[in-house]
């Protein structure tokens, strides 16, 4: 499993902010990240999305409005969020959540400078709900053999929910 590095901080909050699709996360070094709920899913540490090795990341299209409909803890080093669009395979140990938060605008930017060379769109309407080969058009598709999360569920979520370390409030 992918980061599990123990100079990382631990975090100590957990709020998952429904209306504004923003998921913030505070760590023990006194830094408090705002993810987007967009921001995780399209970099989600899971093989679905990162691929199965190096030149086979898939990108993520179509996922502005995406929302976290669960946010699960697994074991003491990270949480396992299903996204309403069906994605559940990711697991973000601490350390890929301060990554994400430490290098927000890095990461973000490069994103979108590959959906734009994709010619691809944030719009779920635009997308058609595909996802494609970083690097390929994204009405090709993917063939490793596996459901991408392309269902478009639409469950109901709490605007605000509270977790703290392992425990929901």
């Amino acid at each position: 499993m992918a980061g599990l590095n123990k100079d990382t901080p631990i975090p100590t909050r957990f709020v998952l902010h429904g209306a504004s699709r923003v998921l913030e996360v505070e760590f023990d070094d006194g830094k408090v990240f705002r993810l987007p709920f967009e921001h995780m899913r399209v970099h989600s540490p899971s093989a679905e999305v990162r691929g199965h090795g190096v030149g086979q990341e898939v990108l993520q299209v179509g996922k502005k409005d995406v929302t976290i409909v669960q946010l699960v803890p697994v074991g003491n080093y990270g949480v396992q969020p299903t996204f309403s669009d069906g994605h559940s395979t990711g697991i973000y140990s601490w350390d890929i959540l301060y990554d994400l938060g430490d290098n927000h605008d890095t990461l973000w930017q490069a994103y979108l400078a590959q959906l734009e060379a994709a010619g691809a769109s944030r719009d779920p309407a635009d997308a058609g709900g595909a996802a494609a080969p970083a690097g390929h058009d994204h009405a090709h598709g993917h063939a490793c053999g596996h459901d991408h999360g392309n269902s478009q569920a639409a469950p109901s979520e709490p605007a605000i929910t509270e977790v703290r370390r392992g425990t929901r409030q």
